[in-house]
């Protein structure tokens, strides 16, 4: 390490390397690495981190002019004159008609290019508008290119207003600002898929035209042609029907869905021509600037870059034409996935599904189109169905509360009428947050989801109340039924999936060390899945005593005698895969225990907190919630503690003993009928780690202390154990 002892005044010697610069004569270099070193070992952990004039400007300083970090650095790099729209159409750089069809399938190509890239979280001035025929329309003569530069504009419009409104993003989802750009707001949305069908038609014209007929020899330049028109018409078609679809999405009527679902299939017919005709277009040359943005006609990368702010924005990397096409691909299976939330009647099937949606990581526009179809601007359901409507049509389906039940005392009483409609309606807020957290990224929604867990231990607070009222007043008239924790347990089962998904969740985002394994695997099979099992099993109880009472009175009325099917209890495969997970989690648990007993977990020296910080940081969120109550480190380690055993078990018995909840979980999930592919997938865990077990119990690589690995491939939440 070398350090300057004299400055000079002269700049020179800005491109030199350091060894060049130490052998000119001007300058006094001294060696300081042994005294750097030295200085160094005075030190203590943490210290020069912790030096108050490292502040947010010190980092923003290293950050300036790192080309990574500072997306004006590029400017400074390029030796030709930055020109916008109407300067490029003065200095003859940019055709505003007669655009060959090479040119028209390249110019586009990009700009879908751009359009994902800007979904994907850029700005519009650093993608879309990169595209000077974006800026104004009205100056284009090409009527291909002018019904293509407004459709692109109008989707843009369309999904940032969706996105907007479903408001499920953060900043490094998407950005929605304009940068005062007009979006085409002067023309219809019907006037503009008009001039996109006019193109299509006229390009149909000439794809026709220039077909080969039989027994007629070709010639290669109308061959040419023919695959041109048809890449430009594909690309029209295309533009025309995800613009159809985002405004079938702005439609209250759900018809509008099931519309938006024929169209999808329209898009994805097209995808395959679209692929198979990249080549037509013209190319990008990257040679007169760094970077990996596209010059070409029509672009410009750097002609936003004074609208961008001081501070330092991302460098965006535009995709490349074939990532295009397969992204273009998964959006729209994603867009037909999201038009079957209208099927579903159930709330609980509604939540299931947000869950399953998201675990798919999907793009900002689809998460939001699917929250925008859910709740519509009149707040309700589908645009047809009051919240309140589905969460009472959820508690009969869970708990059959006799509240509920029309054939109760209860249901006609005006005191109880007005007791479950105010809990129900104070259920909506809650229950709608709960759904929207699904729609945000998947980090961000453990977050959320930590949050939301204080609106839940209120609301079940309320439950328990609203539980006891119910129940005094319906002893007086009907003795034989209960009203207690019917609410209550409804409320708390919410409460428990919401806990397991937030401790499940920090596996999939990769948040929890080795050695914190085990007391999270802990937590959940012996206190949550524990918890959610009793909770299943008091609400089908619920379910089982309100269908007896009324098939008595059924007889009652009726002197026919009716033959008794055995009916699917609702709630038993929930009840059967709560037991497999529990048993996972459980031979999870007691494997790294084993393995911590053997000395194959490496443990940090905690010097700056502890297990118990790090504990009790992981369950922060439990401590706002009541039922059920949180347990606490030091009552962990007394409910894990082995020594209360005699004798304790040692590392062999704790293998042979996670074999066992594997096995169990394998023989639970085997005998599940029609499994999916959750079942699976925690099938294809559980027999490894089963038969891995085995080899441990026996001896297998007893005295090697090198860390087993742990394989998420197979299920982000259990991983199959593999020895090194």
């Amino acid at each position: 390490m070398v350090m300057k002892a004299s400055v000079d005044d002269d700049d020179s010697g800005w491109e030199l390397s350091m060894p060049e610069k130490m052998e000119k004569s001007n300058t006094n270099w001294v060696d300081i690495t042994q005294d750097f070193e030295e200085a160094c070992r005075e030190l203590k952990l943490g210290e020069l981190l912790h030096d108050k004039l490292f502040g947010l400007e010190a980092m923003s300083a290293i950050e300036m002019m790192d080309p990574k970090m500072d997306a004006g650095m590029i400017g400074n790099q390029v030796n030709r004159k930055v020109l916008n729209f109407e300067q490029a159409i003065k200095d003859g750089t940019i055709k505003i008609k007669d655009l060959t069809l090479p040119e028209l399938i390249g110019i586009m190509d990009t700009c879908f290019c751009c359009l994902i890239t800007w979904l994907e979280g850029h700005s519009l001035a650093q993608t879309v508008f990169t595209c000077l025929y974006i800026h104004n329309p009205d100056f284009i003569e090409d009527p291909a290119m002018k019904a293509f530069a407004l459709g692109i504009l109008k989707i843009c419009d369309i999904a940032r207003e969706k996105v907007n409104k479903a408001a499920v993003f953060e900043e490094e989802d998407f950005q929605s600002m304009t940068y005062g750009f007009k979006m085409a707001n002067s023309v219809t949305d019907l006037r503009v898929t008009g001039m996109l069908k006019d193109v299509e038609d006229d390009m149909q014209r000439r794809v026709k035209s220039t077909r080969s007929r039989q027994g007629e020899e070709r010639d290669p330049e109308v061959e040419l042609e023919h695959q041109q028109c048809l890449a430009v018409f594909s690309r029209v078609k295309f533009t025309r029907v995800l613009l159809t679809v985002l405004i079938a999405f702005t439609k209250k009527e759900t018809s509008a869905v099931a519309e938006a679902q024929k169209l999808m299939v329209q898009a994805a017919d097209l995808l395959s021509a679209i692929h198979n005709s990249l080549h037509h277009g013209i190319q990008a040359q990257n040679d007169t600037t760094k970077g990996d943005h596209p010059i070409m006609m029509g672009f410009e990368p750097l002609v936003n870059q004074r609208l961008l702010p001081p501070t330092f924005p991302r460098y965006a990397k535009i995709i490349k034409r074939e990532e295009m096409v397969n992204y273009f691909a998964r959006l729209i299976d994603r867009i037909k996935t999201v038009c079957e939330v209208v099927n579903l009647t159930n709330l609980h099937c509604i939540l299931d599904f947000f869950c399953e949606f998201s675990e798919q990581s999907p793009c900002v526009l689809s998460r939001s189109l699917l929250q925008t179809t859910f709740l519509v601007d009149n707040k309700k359901v589908f645009g047809t169905h009051l919240m309140q409507d589905m969460v009472k049509d959820a508690l009969r389906s869970f708990v059959s509360p006799p509240v509920l039940s029309p054939k109760c005392y209860l249901y006609n009483n005006h005191q109880a009428k007005d007791c479950i409609d105010s809990f129900v309606t104070h259920c909506v807020r809650p229950f709608c947050s709960l759904i929207q957290i699904h729609g945000h990224n998947r980090a961000r929604q453990r977050d959320k989801l930590g949050h939301i867990l204080e609106e839940f231990a209120t609301l079940q607070d309320e439950a328990e109340k609203v539980d006891a009222a119910l129940h005094t007043m319906l002893l007086k008239q009907e003795p034989q039924r209960q009203h207690l924790a019917c609410l209550g347990t409804w409320v708390l089962y919410h409460n428990l999936r919401i806990m397991i998904q937030y401790l499940l969740s920090g596996f999939e985002l990769e948040l929890y060390s080795m050695h914190e394994y085990y007391y999270i695997y802990w937590y959940l099979s012996e206190f949550l899945y524990a918890w959610l099992m009793s909770t299943l099993s008091r609400a089908d109880g619920s379910q089982m005593a309100e269908e007896r009472i009324m098939e008595e009175q059924q007889k009652g009325r009726s002197s026919k005698k009716t033959k008794k099917k055995k009916k699917v209890r609702p709630l038993s495969r929930e009840i059967t895969m709560s037991q497999a997970y529990q048993n996972m989690c459980a031979g999870m648990f007691k494997t790294m225990v084993a393995f911590d007993m053997d000395g194959k977990v490496r443990k940090p020296k905690f010097e700056l907190d502890s297990e118990q910080v790090r504990y009790e940081h992981r369950f922060a969120p439990f401590n706002s919630v009541m039922t059920p109550p949180p347990v606490h480190y030091l009552q962990f380690k007394e409910m894990s503690d082995l020594n209360k055993y005699s004798p304790p078990p040692q590392s062999p018995e704790l293998y042979v003993a996670a074999s066992k909840h594997f096995q169990q979980a394998k023989m639970i999930l085997e005998n599940i009928p029609n499994p999916d592919h959750e079942v699976n997938r925690i099938l294809k865990v559980a027999k490894p780690n089963f038969v891995v077990m085995k080899l441990l119990a026996g001896g297998h690589k007893k005295e090697s202390k090198v860390p087993p690995e742990f394989d998420f491939s197979a299920h982000k939440y259990f991983p199959v154990v593999k020895l090194v």
